[in-house]
């Protein structure tokens, strides 16, 4: 397991905008050989994410450096009949193919899992899409701000309030769940060919996950539940599972569960040891009853301290509460870097954002760069038997780059 418990696995990422890909990516930390088809000239088109409008100006291709490390890069034509043929061979010999192309293009490109699965009976097929491949939605296009975010209700919800718009997504946010969902689901398959010898075909999509995600919520209205007033932060029902804002501007958010053990130690912290025998708010009830009432204390009280004095004082009284964490926080903090949450590239001092997961007795690769667009297309080629004269005709066809 030294090479990572993945060693020797073949997959085949045939995928863009992001889960799809992304799931490779995780085969890869832990060892699994990847490569990327991509089409020959601009490459795939998620390359060019950072230049989008409103997206971080930076020297590096940040997406690209997060979705394909790890990756060999096989530039494709596959609307050519030469290029469908290459990748025909090499899903013979491949493990895992990835793919979040839509049902109808699938076919246009020789891709189907009909067409691969007789050519491999151990070949785990993991297709990704917005809205499920089944029904009048199956080939509409997805991303996670639309089919994942939108869809599902978490758009609507998490707002301030009714009156306030409803709240946009981050880029990626749904994604990077929706990758490990089809992570899982390989890996199952994977299992299961280890019982039966037998490949399968696996899928996720955006909208399972997003209802996912919102599954509480979800099925409370599915259960015919009553739901109360969208209430903002100033008139929340419980002022310890609240968020504040500090002196520097920053915010930290409560989240008490234990309240009746904690609500003492709370107040002292808070340098009002009065707060504990105030007929106001002496119970549990008396302070739901007299929440806003409460919330206006507090803001009085977390706007006369910094972040990190507060900090300081709630962790050393072992209260539960969280930071509204920045992206300014990311790059030094020392919780997320010594958990190998954020690790540097293979021979770089660059950091980049981990799997969420860890095995014991198998270590994950270090993060090598990303690929550049048909980097790797004559070694690939080579591997799956191509000679030279093939690699040259194909190249003159115009089927790899």
């Amino acid at each position: 397991m030294e090479d990572g418990i993945f060693e020797g696995l073949k997959v085949l990422d045939c995928a863009s905008f992001i889960a799809a890909p992304a799931a490779a990516t995780v085969l890869s930390d832990f060892g699994a050989k990847v490569i990327k088809i991509e089409p020959p000239g601009l490459g795939d088109p998620y390359r060019n994410l950072p230049n989008l409008p409103g997206y971080p100006v930076s020297s590096h291709n940040f997406a690209w450096m997060l979705e394909s490390r790890n990756k060999r890069s096989l530039a494709l034509d596959l609307s050519r009949p030469e290029g469908q043929a290459v990748l025909h061979r090499l899903a013979a010999e491949a493990d895992v193919f990835i793919t979040n192309f839509p049902p109808a293009v699938r076919e246009r490109l020789g891709m189907t899992y009909a067409e691969l699965a007789p050519l491999n009976e151990r070949l785990i097929y993991a297709s990704f899409t917005g809205y499920g491949e089944k029904g009048d939605e199956a080939n509409k296009p997805g991303f996670d701000s639309n089919a994942y975010w939108a869809r599902s209700g978490l758009m609507d919800l998490v707002r301030a309030d009714i009156d306030t718009t409803p709240a946009r997504s981050v880029a990626g946010m749904g994604d990077h769940p929706c990758a490990m969902a089809l992570y899982g689901a390989i890996v199952t398959a994977l299992y299961k060919r280890e019982r039966t010898g037998k490949g399968s075909h696996v899928s996720s999509n955006l909208m399972a996950n997003g209802i996912w995600a919102n599954g509480i919520l979800a099925q409370a209205k599915l259960c015919g539940a009553k739901f109360g007033e969208r209430r903002p932060r100033e008139r929340a029902l419980n002022a310890v599972t609240n968020h504040y804002r500090c002196k520097d501007g920053r915010w930290l958010i409560l989240s008490l569960l234990n309240e009746d053990r904690q609500w003492p130690t709370l107040a002292r912290c808070l340098g009002r040891e009065d707060l504990i025998t105030d007929p106001r708010f002496a119970t549990k009830p008396d302070r739901h009853a007299r929440s806003l009432q409460l919330i206006k204390v507090f803001d009085e009280i977390f706007a006369t301290r910094d972040l990190a004095e507060w900090r300081k004082i709630l962790d050393g009284n072992g209260l539960v509460f969280g930071v509204v964490g920045i992206l300014d926080d990311i790059p030094t903090d020392k919780q997320m870097i010594e958990n190998e949450v954020l690790v540097p590239f293979e021979n770089d001092t660059m950091l980049t954002v981990n799997s969420p997961i860890w095995i014991d007795g198998s270590k994950k690769i270090p993060p090598r760069h990303p690929p550049r667009i048909g980097e790797h297309s004559d070694e690939v080629l080579r591997e799956a038997g191509y000679d030279e004269a093939a690699i040259r005709q194909l190249r003159a066809s115009g089927s790899v780059g």
